[in-house]
């Protein structure tokens, strides 16, 4: 056959064979085809910035700093008609006090179980939930009217985390060593991940891109470290020094998703992990009873109260390298808190002293020490800047 005929026919059947889809990755439905080995595109991510991020997951608005869009004043619609108030609870006393962050005056008190210890802002930041690990339920409160409603069932919520993607509440088990994977809307149980080696699981924070999570063992002197798509348990890594009294406490990811900071009180200081939590690089000091970890809302300054003495200590966000120390006038216990939206004020629970103290951020100063009930622990400002939440006390990105 001629070459010429050869050529022809060739050109037709490869004409054939693209009208028949034979040479389209794409289904005629038009869903794309997703390719081994290819990393998925996070929700809103422009085109040509693929990261390999935890699916459904929000984008990454700036890879140096995870909490970009939880910037001063940065809040979003879905809080902006919120009444700016502080909720206390009052693992003692088994209540939630309501503070105006305005005049610092107390508005109401409301019971909240018997053991109620951190107040954590749903993933869609539309709910605030009281966690009781004692009486093994949640008390939802309306941001909108700062009134609580009805209590849901969840086993032994000492604290509780989002999912980056939204898919999963996680109450932190720490009496039963394991974390229960709820559904957010329904809170039907949908699974379970033993520790048995990580006695006292209770603070975690997330990888920059969803897929995995450190949670703190504070009576096994370790950290534990979480696949989030498996809910798997990965490992286990013990501290150098392993406190099993009161050891490793808050957990915060650097603002660049390059090290992990643990918060360790028998240490007196934050623990740095490497970027994948497979290994314990340094120990910075910091005081007595390190124990929360809160950032800037430019994240550059890292703020860590030291409960066992009184102070914050002040570390630059990106290196860990300390920068100052703020005494709190006459001592007390700082535990846990966060900031104002416009990040001016830092507020803390007293958890030994019956108080709530609020700092300047600029200089440390004390605004103001209000007595509160028996206990106070993990106290929320609200609203907080952010597009979601991933829990606590308002973990914002």
């Amino acid at each position: 056959m001629p070459r010429r005929k050869l050529l022809l026919l060739f050109v037709l059947m490869l004409a054939v064979l693209a009208a028949l889809g034979g040479l389209n990755p794409t289904p005629r439905s038009g869903a794309p085809v997703h390719q081994s080995g290819t990393p998925e595109q996070p929700r809103g991510a422009p085109p040509g910035s693929a990261v390999h991020v935890l699916p459904d997951m929000p984008v990454v608005t700036d890879p140096h700093n995870v909490y970009a869009a939880a910037g001063a004043g940065m809040l979003s619609a879905a809080v902006r008609q919120d009444r700016p108030l502080v909720y206390v609870p009052q693992t003692n006393s088994g209540q939630v006090w309501v503070i105006d962050p305005a005049t610092f005056a107390v508005l109401a008190r409301y019971p909240a179980g018997r053991q109620p210890q951190h107040v954590v802002p749903a993933y869609d930041m539309r709910t605030l939930y009281v966690t009781d690990s004692r009486d093994n339920h949640l008390l939802p409160f309306d941001p909108k009217t700062g009134l609580p409603g009805q209590q849901i069932p969840v086993i032994d919520p000492y604290n509780m985390y989002f999912t980056p993607d939204g898919r999963y509440a996680i109450s932190v088990a720490e009496a039963r060593r394991e974390l229960v994977w709820y559904d957010p809307h329904s809170w039907a149980q949908r699974d379970v991940t033993p520790a048995p080696a990580c006695a006292g699981i209770n603070h975690a924070d997330f990888s920059a891109d969803g897929r995995t999570a450190v949670f703190s063992c504070e009576f096994a002197g370790a950290v534990a470290v979480v696949d989030v798509a498996s809910r798997q348990l990965l490992r286990v890594i013990p501290l150098p020094a392993r406190h099993t009294h009161m050891g490793p406490q808050d957990v915060k990811l650097a603002p660049d998703g390059s090290a992990y900071y643990v918060a360790d009180c028998d240490s007196g200081g934050v623990w740095v992990l490497d970027r994948a939590a497979t290994t314990v690089q340094r120990f910075v000091p910091t005081g007595r009873c390190a124990h929360g970890l809160y950032l800037s809302r430019d994240a550059k300054r890292l703020f860590v109260s030291n409960r066992g003495e009184g102070s914050v200590s002040v570390l630059d966000a990106g290196t860990a390298e300390p920068v100052t120390k703020w005494n709190i006038p006459g001592g007390g216990s700082p535990d846990m808190g966060n900031l104002t939206a416009d990040g001016t004020q830092l507020w803390l629970s007293g958890r030994y002293d019956n108080a709530v103290y609020v700092l300047s951020t600029v200089d440390g100063a004390l605004i103001r020490k209000i007595p509160v009930g028996s206990g106070p622990h993990g106290l929320i400002v609200w609203p907080q800047p952010g597009r979601y939440s991933l829990g606590h006390t308002g973990i914002t990105r």
